[in-house]
């Protein structure tokens, strides 16, 4: 049976995010859906898996609100469901970024096509920035591309003086799907940034309408494929291994739990440290079982996917 990854985000007004929460809840549960979906008042952030025939149902049902009019489906294929779970929560922002009072439907930078992108990001009047975090990037960027050595989005602000030094020219932001550029460019333009721009719909809309070109490396994404390929033009490495520092896209976590790192890690180095991405961790005793994969999924044999409607309403 084919099956379907979504991703997608909007911003748009949502007066009870609690009550759409469980709605929407209802009706994931009803299309067998599994991922990850955040609800808040300022709108609506999602990547999820099912059957294609389930995903486009979802994806009618979405549109047909007209609050989410201007929403764009990012679809990819897949081999079965990318999660193991169903999650729908309440949240503040629909992607954290310590920018709650940015308001990006009413003013952001301008969107940009895969196609538009490609075509100016190379031009010397132009700054292509990444607003991911570091263990994103490091896996995979484009050619060129400024990082801001951030853990986490919300470090955003605090990194934007170390952009100033572009402001006479194009800004372009890009990240995975669109989403943390919204805020991104916004928060650019408060700053006093005039030339901001972004790439619409992320990698993942540029490598499906524009072939990947420039984009070295993989993508991170957040379910359990862990990082895809995007790339279909020129593709190259730039990750290495944690270990022998050769050059590897082979992307796993850390055998010890309490460690969990996201690394880049070869199958040789992995077989010698037994998924480890030290000696100290190779040794501690809570280090998991390593086959070989590197992912470590939480058993889900008992899942019941109503039971996160049942839990959140206590």
């Amino acid at each position: 049976m084919d099956y379907q990854v979504l991703l997608y985000y909007c911003y748009a007004s949502i007066e009870d995010p609690a009550q759409f929460r469980d709605e929407h809840h209802q009706l994931c549960l009803a299309l067998d859906l599994r991922g990850r979906i955040i609800v808040a008042a300022e709108g609506l952030n999602g990547t999820v898996s099912g059957t294609a025939a389930h995903c486009v149902a979802y994806m009618a049902a979405v549109k047909a609100d007209p609050r989410f009019g201007a929403l764009e489906f990012k679809v990819d294929a897949a081999a079965g469901h990318t999660f193991q779970k169903l999650h729908v929560r309440v949240k503040p922002e629909i992607v954290h970024s310590s920018l709650a009072h940015l308001k990006p439907q009413e003013k952001t930078g301008q969107h940009l096509s895969p196609q538009e992108f490609r075509a100016l990001k190379d031009r010397g009047d132009v700054v292509v920035v990444d607003v991911r975090s570091d263990y994103e990037y490091n896996l995979g960027r484009f050619r060129n591309a400024v990082t801001l050595d951030m853990e986490n989005f919300r470090d955003f602000p605090a990194r934007v003086e170390q952009l100033k030094q572009f402001k006479d020219k194009k800004i372009l932001t890009y990240c995975t799907g669109g989403v943390k550029c919204e805020k991104a460019s916004a928060y650019l333009l408060e700053q006093g940034f005039e030339n901001v721009y972004q790439l619409h719909g992320g990698i993942i809309k540029y490598g499906i309408e524009a072939g990947g070109e420039d984009f070295d490396g993989k993508c991170y994404v957040f379910d359990n494929r862990v990082a895809v390929d995007v790339n279909r033009v020129n593709p190259r490495v730039i990750s290495r291994c944690c270990v022998c520092r050769e050059p590897s896209a082979r992307l796993i976590d850390c055998a010890n739990p309490q460690c969990n790192a996201y690394m880049a890690q070869c199958e040789s180095c992995g077989d010698v440290m037994q998924g480890a991405c030290s000696e100290a961790c190779a040794a501690h005793p809570a280090k998991r079982p390593y086959d070989g994969t590197g992912a470590y999924p939480k058993a889900s044999n008992h899942y019941q996917p109503a039971q996160g409607l049942a839990s959140y309403k206590g």
